[in-house]
Order: structure tokens, then sequence, then C-alpha cells
């Protein structure tokens, strides 16, 4: 019978990341938004409407916004055609589905009833999977669908103006060496008059937002961080790459990193060494402060900001980051870093090994994968899934093209479906990940997540730890306590540590959990209750983990032999992109927590 105790320390109620992409709150504050949008345009609702009225007296688009998007070319009907699907879903919406509909030209089957002038009420439908649609393009690392969607033939003077100045400015980035795709994508998040310099900006911001995509399509790991040419846009200076041990060994600097090098990123990301390869020789040496045990792991996003990986080096004893992409592990890319001291041998991967392409993962999807498709790898796995009225645009725009699509039908589905993780699951129909589809691709037990809504499973596995990675690591350590070990977990998410542990067969005698969400904590006891036979301790507020509450724990249990986890990388990577702070953001600085608490954890067990 598992032992389990929730510690109560009266934290708030704002829930952060694990391991996140920050676009959760983008997400729901959307979704917040569609909700109070559906409301207002209740027209059984009593009070005045807000709406102009037609002549049947039944809510409706004005004449003048119809006027306004027939001035720039577009056909009445399918001007109101795209008011009623596009509801209140905002102008950039209703762009991208005029520029569809004038697409689909005259197969274009619009409603008789509304082309013909009775227009009916203007109804949002949003249902579970539209709350997760307002995820921000550039976490995808795919192209804008509003770029995407720009493939209109129409001959309108003024869109292909647009078009004109679109195409200059991506072949002068493309000409500075950067990837088309990421130019493409600049230009939507700024406008069509931004500068050079402003959309240069955008793509190295945009480039700590996350992976790009994977297999064999376009591979954009590289030797530095953001994997571009940037010489005419650094100083000499900065391309310098820290060289480890350089520096008195513990130093730190600013905590900010704003004047640290950028971390080099190896090219391809494969870490020190993958199970079954030729294991290449790594010059690691560890300071003797930085020995274990207890031994330490840390983790978080690959492509952060400039200078924030050799922060977290500096505050972590100097050592070494191992970035791996979880693509050699499973079917699905997953770029992270990890600094630990643990041994780099006898590492061993979880058996059995998990299918490394889509069609090993999900052999029902070989049917009806087109050939046009070459994805054989996901991206990686985010919070949020396309929404119903994108898959639907999709099935429309492949059902009204030959076979195979002409190409800018290809370019425009094959866009979406790696920006979303899409899989084919019917002729011309896609459709996203199901929740127990990505507990498979991550590692965990069928059913880890089920009991909550699907917002919430979306949200909880995009943050997680992918288990085999984190597995092959830690496999250092079973020969090493063959009785057990005692864990301090550290923003625990859903348990993927934890899980990694017990697939490696390795008893978790005590585990002290540390994790602010709830429903992650409600996930993780689930778990443990069916699986362990240990002492669960659950704590919900990092920071009142404090030297005296530690120096308890090691008196009580004989101290820790593992401290592990990820802290919040809100404000390194993902939509959010005003506040990405770095290290000094107001969720990714819990990272010094995790400092904090190691420090205490190694000098209280020397002096005990």
């Amino acid at each position: 019978m598992a032992h389990w105790v929730r510690e109560s320390d009266g934290s708030d109620s704002f829930e952060w990341d694990s391991d996140g992409n920050g676009e959760e709150a983008a997400s729901f504050n959307a979704a917040g938004a569609s909700s109070s949008a559906m409301t207002s345009t209740n027209t059984d609702a009593p009070g005045p409407s807000t709406r102009v009225a037609n002549g049947n007296g039944k809510a409706g688009p004005s004449a003048a916004l119809v006027q306004k998007y027939m001035d720039m070319g577009f056909a009445e009907e399918i001007v109101l055609k795209a008011m009623k699907d596009n509801g209140d879903n905002g102008a950039d919406s209703l762009i991208e589905l005029l520029l569809t509909y004038q697409e689909l030209g005259n197969d274009l089957k619009v409603d008789n009833g509304f082309a013909s002038g009775c227009v009916p009420q203007t109804v949002d439908d949003s249902d579970d999977d539209d709350i997760l649609e307002n995820w921000d393009d550039e976490d995808a690392g795919g192209r804008s669908t509003r770029v995407a969607n720009s493939f209109d033939d129409s001959g309108d003077e003024d869109f292909l103006h647009e078009i004109s100045q679109t195409d200059e400015k991506v072949d002068s980035l493309v000409k500075m060496g950067f990837p088309e795709d990421e130019a493409a994508l600049a230009i939507t998040r700024c406008g069509q008059d931004a500068s050079i310099s402003v959309l240069v900006d955008s793509i190295y911001a945009s480039q700590t937002a996350g992976d790009g995509y994977c297999g064999n399509l376009s591979d954009y790991e590289d030797n530095s961080y953001g994997g571009r040419n940037k010489g005419r846009f650094m100083d000499g200076n900065k391309k310098k790459r820290k060289t480890y041990g350089g520096q008195a060994q513990g130093s730190r600097g600013p905590l900010d990193g704003s004047s640290n090098e950028p971390m080099p990123l190896p090219h391809p990301m494969v870490g020190f060494n993958l199970p079954d390869q030729w294991t290449r020789p790594v010059d690691r040496s560890l300071p003797s402060q930085a020995m274990g045990p207890p031994y330490f792991y840390y983790e978080n996003v690959a492509l952060a900001p400039k200078g924030v990986w050799t922060t977290i080096s500096r505050f972590l004893y100097d050592i070494q980051p191992e970035f791996v992409d979880s693509k050699y592990f499973c079917a699905a890319a997953r770029k992270r870093g990890y600094i630990h001291n643990l041994p780099l041998e006898n590492r061993s991967p979880l058996l059995p090994i998990p299918p490394k392409t889509i069609s090993e993962a999900f052999p029902h999807t070989r049917r009806w994968w087109p050939s046009w498709d070459p994805r054989r790898q996901f991206n990686c796995l985010q919070t949020c899934v396309s929404s119903a009225k994108l898959l639907e645009r999709i099935r429309v725009a492949l059902t009204n093209s030959s076979d195979p699509p002409p190409p800018r039908v290809q370019k425009f589905v094959l866009e979406e479906c790696r920006k979303w993780n899409l899989a084919w699951v019917g002729l011309n129909k896609v459709a996203p990940l199901e929740p127990d589809e990505m507990e498979f691709l991550l590692g965990f037990p069928k059913d880890h997540t089920r009991g909550i809504s699907r917002t919430e499973r979306y949200r909880s596995l995009g943050n997680s730890f992918q288990v085999d990675t984190v597995a092959y690591h830690l496999s250092a350590l079973k020969d090493m306590y063959p009785q057990g070990m005692n864990v301090l977990s550290l923003f625990s998410g859903i348990g993927g540590a934890e899980v990694a542990l017990h697939r490696l067969g390795i008893r978790m005698k005590t585990v002290i959990s540390v994790e602010k969400s709830e429903v992650n904590r409600t996930i993780l006891k689930s778990w443990w209750d069916q699986t362990q036979t240990g002492l669960l301790i659950e704590i919900s507020d990092v920071q009142t983990l404090t030297s005296e509450r530690i120096e308890a724990y090691v008196r009580r249990i004989g101290g820790f032999d593992l401290v592990i986890g990820g802290s919040p990388c809100n404000n390194l990577a993902g939509s959010n992109r005003h506040h990405r702070d770095g290290l000094e953001g107001e969720h990714s600085s819990l990272f010094y927590h995790y400092v904090r608490i190691l420090d205490s954890v190694k000098s209280i067990m020397e002096r005990l």
C-alpha cells in the first residue's frame, strides 16, 4: 500500500508549467475571450442586440463591412460565407478564410440561402478543440497560417502587390542565411511594413520558441544558438563560444545572462551518446563540489534565449549541458538540454525500444498517408491542438482538388500538418493526436492522464518529460541503488521522472514531490497509488521548501540520492514573446530555487 502525504503551505492558485512552452496563458486567455464573444452574439439573450439587423430582422454583418472586403477584390458571396463561417474570430481569421475560399474558386459550395441575401445569425461554433485554437503561430516551428493560405490567383492588384513585397523581403532574408519558412513567419508576425532589422530580431526571438521541422524534411539543429548565419549582425567577439573550464569552477556572473556568450548546440543533437551506437569520447570533468551523491539532474528547453544556458551551467558548477533531441528515442522531436552529474557509463535504454517513425508508431495511418506528405516524425508535442475549423478547411481543399493536389494546396496542407502535428486518419482527412497517442509517444503508460478534461490532458502532456530520453540518462544509477533511492523531485509535473525510475526498475523508497498544479499532483498521486509501495510527500510551492524543512526531511529519511527537475520555461520559449525575459522572468526565475534547494541538500548532507 503506497503512502501519500500532501503538505499544505498556503500557496496561491496560479499554476505555472513544469516543462512547458509558454503557450498556455495565451490559449486559455483566448478561450475566455471566445467564451465572452459567444455570449455577446447570442441573439436569444435578453437585452438589445449589438449587431446590425438585416431586412428579416436577423443579425448579420453590416453592409459597410461587406463592402470593405468586396473593395479588396473578393466576391460578395465569398465575403458573406466567410463572415458566416468566421463568426467572431477576428479580422485575421476572416482574411484567412477569404483567401482560402477564393483559392477554391468556382468549386466552393456557397450556402444558397446565405448568398441570396437571407443572412442567418452568426453563430460561434466553438468546441473543446477550438478552446485550444489560439496557440501562437510561432510555437509550432511552421509557417503562419495566414502566409500558408496566401495562394491567391485572383489577379487583385493590391493583393499581388502585397505578395510581391513579401517575396522581396523573404528573398532578402534568405540571402542573409535565414530559412524561407522562418522569414515568411517573421513577416506575418511583424507585418508587411516591418523593416528588415525588425524581421531579423523577430526571427532570432522565434528561434527560442521550440523545435523546428523534424525527420527527413528539414532538420534545423546547428552548431550555434539559433543555427543561422548571423555574421553581419553579430560582433566578432560574440561569435566566440565558451569553452568549459575557462574560468573558475562555480563562478557566477549576471543573473539574467545578458553578458554571456551563446551556448553552442551540437549537430546532430544526440547528447553524449545514444543507445546501441558508438560512444564518442566526452571530455567532461566534474569539479569536486559537483560530485555525487547526491546526484542531480536539471532539464529545460534547448533553444533558450542567448546566454540562458551559459548562466544555467554557471550556477550548476559549470557542468557542460547534454543537449538531446528525443526524436532519437521516439517518433516525435523534443529538443532539451540536461545538466547533471550522473555517470556516463553503463547507460541502457528502456525496453521495449519505442518506434521512431510515425508509420511504426501508428500503423493505421499508413492506409491514408499520401505519397506527397514526406513526414516520418512529428514535431515537438505541444500543449495545444488545431481547431475543427482548420481540419474542415483542409478536407474541403483536398476534396475540391485533383489527385495529387496542385503544389499550392500541398504546400498549405503540409505546413498545417507540420505545425499542428496532424495525422492522416481517412481519405482527405487529418486529425490531431489524441491524448493517449501523446502518452505513448512520451513514454507514459496508457491512460496516465485519463480522468481530467482533454484540455488539461494536452496541457499536462505538452509540459512533460519524454520518459525514454530521461530514463536512458538515469539508467546509469540502476546498479548503484539495488535497495532503492530517496528522490527530491522539483517541478514534478505529471511524474515523468518517477515513471522513468519505475520503468527502469529502480525502487523509490521516498519521493518528496514539489508541483504547483493541482491537476498534475492528482495525476502523480493516482499513478503512485497504483504502482508504488514507498512514501510520496507532495508540496505545492517550491518557495516554501526552506533549508529548515529540507534538513527535517534529510534527518527523517537519511538524505536524498537524487535531486531532479525542470523549472518552468514560460519566459524562455513559446508564445509568451512579450514577456520572454530569460531567467529573470516571473516563472523561469524559479530556476534559482532549484539551485538554492540543491545547494541546501548538498551542504546539509555534508554537515550531517
